[in-house]
């Protein structure tokens, strides 16, 4: 583990904190504004942040974050998901009532409560968080759905693995960097960047074949898409920011003109970063 501070959302234990610990010494934050305000002030070095599950989909309210702050993706990786049944010793499914997590992780685990009926789900505000407030509060009828490293953290049973519906429960992290810093970053401090993907988000003018345009710029170069999301421009109402995904590295010459193609009718252009993935 290095000496860098990464700020994360969430209490020890957090499948946020098993991606910092990636990367060095995790520092946990309440909130993800609090996650992005550590980076900006330079209170931490990195941050990591859940962009998408793939259960659950994108995380809007980080994709907003990612523009309203001074900072630039450095990196990704990824976590598999693999919720824990957790309680106090000697409890067990059979006398509780209640079962706490955040709720995309209760989401993920529907079929676990359609087949346990009397197990009324509560919304916690974190899935770490939930495992430490059983352990607090020391009633056995309160269950917890959290990873096995929160149980282990808080002393708790596991009384189920493999809670999730689907097996393919991966939550995709973004590391960030203050924008300031991101470049001697990339180049010196994390992985090659063997096979980099690079982040935008433009606007685009409310015109007809504005967004075949923008997807032409990619198109026309061969430069591969992986990811469009759509989210609401809060300065204009019924008009949309676009988020994307693509493989290849913002300083490759055929991805520097389509930018610049792409720059030359969107009307806000902003690339959130080019990076490589930590494993």
């Amino acid at each position: 583990m290095t000496n860098w501070m990464i700020a994360y959302q969430g209490e020890p234990g957090a499948y946020s904190e098993i991606a910092a610990l990636r990367l060095g010494k995790p520092k946990p934050c309440e909130t993800f504004d609090e996650v992005f305000a550590a980076v900006e002030n330079r209170l931490a070095d990195y941050a990591v942040i859940p962009i998408e599950n793939s259960l659950g989909g994108s995380i809007h309210h980080n994709y907003d974050l990612l523009l309203q702050h001074p900072v630039a993706i450095v990196a990704e990786t990824f976590v598999k998901v693999e919720h824990c049944l957790l309680g106090l010793k000697g409890s067990s499914v059979e006398q509780a009532g209640k079962v706490l997590s955040h709720p995309q992780a209760l989401a993920q685990c529907r079929n676990f409560f359609s087949t346990h009926k009397l197990l009324k789900p509560e919304v916690a505000y974190d899935t770490a968080g939930s495992a430490k407030m059983i352990a607090a509060e020391g009633d056995p009828s309160k269950l917890a759905i959290a990873s096995k490293r929160a149980g282990e953290l808080y002393g708790l049973e596991i009384l189920q693995e493999n809670l999730a519906d689907e097996e393919w429960n991966i939550t995709r992290f973004f590391c960030i960097a203050h924008a300031r810093n991101a470049v001697t970053t990339r180049l010196k401090q994390l992985p090659d960047i063997t096979h980099p993907k690079t982040s935008i988000v433009f606007t685009l003018p409310n015109e007809q074949g504005s967004l075949f345009k923008a997807l032409a710029t990619l198109a026309l170069r061969n430069i591969d898409l992986t990811k469009i999301e759509s989210r609401p421009f809060r300065k204009k109402a019924f008009e949309y920011l676009f988020y994307i995904d693509f493989i290849g590295h913002q300083e490759e010459h055929n991805v520097e003109n389509a930018l610049r193609h792409l720059g030359e009718f969107a009307t806000m252009l902003k690339v959130l970063g080019s990076y490589g993935v930590i494993a």
